[in-house]
């Protein structure tokens, strides 16, 4: 064969296997674990609650409901426990071990109101969700679709509240987001290579929120988050084997699809409240995924599909100074077994929290939340291999302090 159609092959070759090996945010999902005090109602009523200062995020529109300035940081660990179980296999190697890893959780929100009459609000949120998402085990039987991937999101919030009644507020502000991602991949062919993707992109979108209310026990909230595309401007490289040494710019796009979510928070007495929420995620825009170099493009059907979102909890407050939460959650599957690649082993999800506030003064609140997440079995069949995730467990704790001035 000639050299020259030889390489080109090679290099198509790599552009469709690192497309098909591709993250996306939380393995094709946004999380619901920020370190805020609805993580312990597993994100139910978290657009509707508006109690503190993380509602600069969760819902603007909410500030007017705050009566003072307030500020929170939250923090908080998460870990994930991912293992392959193969089922079938054309080419040796083993199940590729605990891929799972840690993943640190850090967020700062703020709100104040910009008159005296307390309708005009402005609000400030960052916050960031990153580390190891996955590191396969060397010489696994899915080497080809993944062996490591590594993910950072940070992303900034500034955002406008305004009352227009004394039952309707609306929000709306910009995201900025900066995201990188570093991507192993291997081997290429039949060859012994590895293939390296990475890149960073700052990436731009929008939120608008509402919040009625219905009584002075009853609240409803909606919030709407636009679509963002990123382009990862990175390079493409190969490691070893018969594509030793090539190395080219890359761009790589992807888009975080829109969503929208619906929360109500109902207070039934002193003691009791009933929080709950659904939602909707346009992830079947995802329909392929690009990554282009200077020669060559290459796209990949990934045949993602819409999620829906459903959530229920409980507030308990036992004493004047503590607040105990519990919630479950539960997300549809955004890929099918057919389509689903070792990168993103994500089934429906399945979220289970607990969580606690306690007022250490009159301006200071202070607590955290526990959240068991179950992203189910996750069945994989694609060309040379199959099988389904016996384990495929987060484990999530936050803390946070919530001041008021």
């Amino acid at each position: 064969m000639n050299p020259r159609i030889m390489r080109k092959k090679i290099i198509v070759c790599i552009l469709v296997v690192a497309c098909c090996a591709l993250p996306a945010v939380a393995g094709g999902l946004y999380l619901n674990e920020y370190g805020t005090p609805v993580m312990g109602n597993a994100g139910a009523g978290s657009v509707a609650e508006a109690s503190d200062a993380s509602t600069s995020f969760h819902n603007p529109a909410g500030m007017t409901l705050l009566g003072q300035r307030q500020f929170m940081l939250s923090l908080g660990i998460g870990y994930s426990d991912v293992s392959f179980d193969t089922d079938n296999s054309v080419v040796t190697g083993g199940d590729g071990g605990n891929a799972g890893g840690w993943i640190p959780i850090l967020g700062t929100f703020y709100a104040q109101p910009l008159n005296e009459e307390q309708d005009l609000w402005f609000g400030f949120s960052t916050f960031t969700l990153s580390g190891a998402a996955l590191d396969y085990s060397s010489g696994w039987v899915g080497r080809n679709q993944c062996d490591e991937v590594t993910i950072l999101t940070v992303t900034a919030m500034p955002t406008l509240a305004y009352r227009v009644n004394d039952w309707l507020s609306v929000g709306a502000g910009p995201t900025i987001w900066y995201g990188s991602l570093d991507l192993k991949v291997g081997p290429v062919g039949n060859t012994d290579g590895k293939i390296e993707l990475d890149g960073d992109d700052v990436a731009y979108g929008y939120s608008l929120s509402t919040m009625i209310e219905l009584s002075e026990r009853t609240r409803v909230g909606v919030f709407y988050l636009s679509e963002t595309s990123f382009e990862f401007d990175g390079d493409l490289k190969t490691r070893g084997g018969l594509v030793e040494g090539l190395d080219f710019d890359s761009d790589t796009d992807l888009d975080l699809a829109q969503l929208v979510r619906a929360s109500l928070y109902h207070q039934l007495d002193d003691k009791w409240a009933v929080v709950g929420s659904v939602g909707w995620e346009d992830w079947s825009t995802v329909d392929n995924v690009n990554v282009s170099t200077e020669n060559f493009d290459s796209a990949l059907a990934k045949n993602w599909k819409d999620t829906y979102h459903y959530a229920a909890g409980v507030h308990y407050k036992p004493t004047d100074k503590w607040l105990l939460r519990t919630g479950v959650s539960y997300d549809t599957s955004p890929v099918d077994s057919d389509d689903r690649t070792a990168d993103m082993p994500i089934d429906r999800q399945v979220r289970y929290a607990v969580g606690a506030d306690y007022q250490w003064s009159e301006s200071l609140t202070i607590g955290g939340s526990f959240v068991y997440a179950d992203y189910g079995s996750a069945k994989i069949d694609a060309d040379g291999f199959s099988g389904d995730y016996n384990r495929n467990d987060l484990y999530f704790l936050g803390l946070h302090a919530n001041w008021t001035f």
